[in-house]
């Protein structure tokens, strides 16, 4: 695949301090000129000034410096004006007008994490001595950006200008609302939803295991019950567990864990999902505000600042 995943997010936001320190909160590590850093990805959340919660810019790994122009060729094809330069090349979506930058980079290494086997029915795993899972006291700190999951007012443009121009594949969709796609072998890197208006619906957060995101979440909600939003679960569109949080700015982010991984696209057949199967397996059914956030009404009447 010539692109292997996402860098990082620009975020604008109209509360800078407050929103920085919900993501320090988060387990993202503070540095200079607003960028917030995970333990693999480093420098992989940016928070800018804006009049209202904003995508600014995504960021994509990609291979080689020859896929800077194949997918420059791509988009021109598709209308969008391209800047390409030496090692990268800058185009801006053409529904919400977020910047999309597309940079030659070295593929994200991770360190494995131990896995314990969990005891079970007829299977000892683990011998008198308690679950590692309850015995950490050390601060949750995601490993990696994830995806982030972008409200398109015409999300048939918005996925086109993902898959045909820049090169994500379709993983899933659900029936007439949304596509998973990935520029790696994650399930998903970017969600494109239709919705209103143009917004950030939430960015994810990669962590070791269940308990991580467990421990996460329960340390963001101590003193701070309104950060809550949705989770315990697990999703069936990427398997993976989940609990989303909400920042001060408005902008839902998510812990999660165990995301499918398609290493073979010849094995892997995207499915459409309707109805409930296509937000969550298990879990608490999912709050109106977490399918309408609460703050959309104010970004349609702002809606020339809200791409």
């Amino acid at each position: 695949m010539a692109l292997h995943g996402l860098s990082s997010v620009t975020v604008g936001v109209p509360n800078l301090a407050e929103t920085r320190d919900y993501y320090t909160d988060f387990g993202l590590a503070p540095g200079e000129d607003g960028w917030l850093s995970t333990r693999d990805g480093g420098r992989q959340l940016r928070l800018v000034q804006a009049p209202t919660r904003r995508l600014v810019e995504l960021v994509v790994r990609a291979e080689h410096f020859d896929d800077l122009g194949v997918i420059s060729d791509r988009l021109t094809r598709l209308g969008v004006r391209v800047s390409l330069e030496a090692d990268h090349l800058t185009a801006y979506e053409p529904v919400a007008g977020f910047r999309v930058t597309v940079r030659v980079a070295e593929p994200l290494r991770q360190e494995s994490s131990p896995a314990p086997v969990p005891n079970g029915p007829g299977r000892i795993a683990r011998a008198t001595e308690r679950a590692p899972g309850v015995l950490r006291a050390d601060p949750v700190r995601p490993r990696k950006l994830g995806h982030v999951v972008i409200g398109s007012v015409d999300q048939p443009a918005t996925q086109r200008f993902f898959t045909k121009g820049l090169g994500f594949k379709l993983s899933d969709e659900i029936a007439g609302r949304a596509a998973f796609l990935r520029c790696s072998t994650d399930h998903h890197n970017v969600l494109v939803m239709s919705g209103p208006v143009n917004f950030l619906h939430h960015s994810s957060w990669q962590v070791d295991d269940l308990d991580e995101v467990g421990r996460g979440a329960t340390g963001m909600l101590d003193g701070h019950p309104e950060r809550h939003v949705w989770g315990l679960g697990r999703h069936h569109a990427g398997s993976n567990f989940f609990w989303y949080l909400k920042d001060p700015a408005g902008n839902f982010s998510e812990y999660y864990s165990d995301m499918d991984c398609i290493v073979d696209d010849q094995l892997w057949t995207p499915e459409a999902v309707e109805g409930a199967k296509g937000l969550f397996s298990w879990g608490p059914p999912p709050p109106p505000s977490f399918l309408e956030p609460e703050d959309l009404a104010a970004l349609m009447t702002g809606a020339h600042q809200a791409g």
